[in-house]
């Protein structure tokens, strides 16, 4: 390999991996701000919400790898252009092509990984992802006090206090607690108080100072009577226990979820495409028999008539060529046709909609494998000539260009697979729509830069715009 290729790779790696980790940085935001709600105020510990943020990232790859090769490229020639490297390179007898191979081969390289990533790591961190995603949100709310406010957390009691100290020393206290015996509540109030856990987690202490507690005797049938005495009874120090079992997160068995079809590889969407085919044969099958059977001629004990009667032509008037006796019993017979047509097919169409729905989304999901590795050599063959064309670095006009080719991108993959999912377009043309539109730009971007256009040069076109100027004088 010669030095010039090296210097290029270097060149790339450097810019890549900053781009890379920046942008899985900003879509890691983006998914705190957006369940920041389920996050927030129920007691996961740090390790939870990381492993939450880690199996998150890997389901992000696939949208910050090819914006990372994208941008990393724009840069890297971009670099190469504004400090007059490309020049140097081409007078060397090295054509952008030639220069280019080296960075081929590593985006080659990193297409297939990306391939396997897709087609195996992914499914895998799907699956995780949903099922621990799947516990956040069904997990109680922490037992979390906020001054003025009751919390009924604790299931059986309610507690608020009136302020609430750094150290965690509460004051002015009120505890309901409507486990009381015999079904009637009893109130408890102290000035001052502090929680702790006990040494194995599993109860919660709240060490009361100073208070009463009031409490009304039922009757001796255990029936409530507001006419009863309200026993009240004052105490130095209490330490009242809430079991907090129920507060601890239980863990989804990851298999649960393992039939989703974004946590299946290639062989798993096709399997699973294939059952829910002859699913969807056996649904038409029953519906075609039930459709038939309500036009059956029954009018004979042994079933069909063999009876060869000549066929009546019936015009717009189908009531006058009926008998006058027997128009009631047809259109009875008729209104039953018609009802159990109508209810066959109310009872099959949501069915035949779901599954044709769910045969869709695999098609999109077996494509979206292929789509992710082709997406890098794309906007990589994308990225390189714009970068040799704009010749800027940095993060500026290149992050601009990068982010708006991106855009454009993901825009037509976007809308291209909503369509298919509802039955618009092919699914297969679906997912490849994007690759349809953007190869021909790619292939115009990179036939630029080996010429050495001047496609974003502005002063190419003032002069341009000039000339066209002067010759309409002449002719004027």
């Amino acid at each position: 390999m010669k030095k010039i290729h090296l210097l290029i790779i270097k060149a790339f790696i450097r810019p890549f991996i900053a781009t890379f980790f920046v942008v899985m940085f900003i879509l890691l935001m983006f998914f705190l701000f957006k369940y920041v709600d389920d996050l927030i105020g129920k007691g996961f510990e740090w390790y939870t919400i990381l492993e939450l943020m880690y199996y998150q990232s890997m389901v992000q790859i696939s949208m910050a790898l090819p914006l990372s090769v994208l941008l990393s490229s724009i840069m890297t020639f971009g670099t190469l252009g504004e400090n007059y490297e490309l020049v140097a390179i081409k007078s060397a007898g090295i054509s952008l092509q030639k220069a280019m191979r080296p960075l081929m081969l590593l985006i080659l390289i990193l297409t297939v990984g990306s391939f396997f990533f897709s087609n195996y790591m992914l499914p895998k961190a799907n699956l995780k992802f949903y099922s621990l995603m799947y516990d956040v949100r069904n997990k109680k709310l922490a037992f979390l006090i906020k001054p003025g406010v009751f919390n009924n957390s604790i299931p059986g009691y309610s507690i608020r206090v009136d302020r609430k100290d750094l150290d965690g020393t509460l004051y002015g206290i009120t505890l309901y607690d409507h486990k009381g015996s015999n079904g009637i509540p009893k109130v408890i109030k102290a000035k001052e108080g502090e929680m702790n856990k006990t040494s194995d987690g599993k109860y919660l202490v709240l060490k009361l100072k100073d208070g009463v507690q009031y409490e009304e005797q039922a009757n001796n049938n255990g029936i409530y009577n507001p006419r009863q005495v309200l026993v009240r009874s004052r105490f130095k120090e209490t330490e009242p226990k809430f079991d907090l079992s129920s507060f601890e997160p239980s863990r989804t068995d990851p298999n649960a979820f393992g039939n989703s079809t974004v946590m299946l590889n290639l062989k798993g969407i096709d399997k699973k495409r294939d059952s829910l085919g002859k699913v969807l044969d056996t649904l038409n099958k029953n519906t075609s028999a039930n459709l038939s059977n309500n036009f059956r001629q029954n009018n004979s004990a042994k079933g069909y008539s063999k009876l060869k009667i000549t066929p009546k032509k019936i015009g717009d008037q189908i009531l006058a060529s009926i008998p006058a006796g027997a128009r009631k019993q047809s259109i009875e017979s008729a209104s039953g046709v018609v009802s159990g047509i109508s209810q066959n097919l109310s009872n099959g169409a949501p069915r035949y909609k779901d599954l044709v729905g769910e045969i869709i989304f695999t098609s999109v999901e077996y494509q979206r494998k292929f789509t992710l590795a082709a997406s890098c050599v794309l906007l990589f063959f994308i990225g390189a000539p714009l970068g040799a064309i704009i010749r800027k670095g940095g993060m500026g006009l290149p992050v601009v260009v990068a982010i708006s080719f991106f855009l454009v991108y993901h825009i037509l993959t976007t809308v291209a697979e909503k369509s298919a999912r509802e039955g618009s377009l092919n699914p297969i043309f679906a997912m490849w729509f994007a690759f349809i539109i953007l190869t021909p730009l790619a292939a115009f971007l990179t036939y630029k830069a080996t010429v050495d256009s001047a496609l974003f040069d502005v002063n190419y076109y003032k002069q341009f715009f000039m000339k066209l100027f002067r010759i309409k004088q002449k002719e004027d």
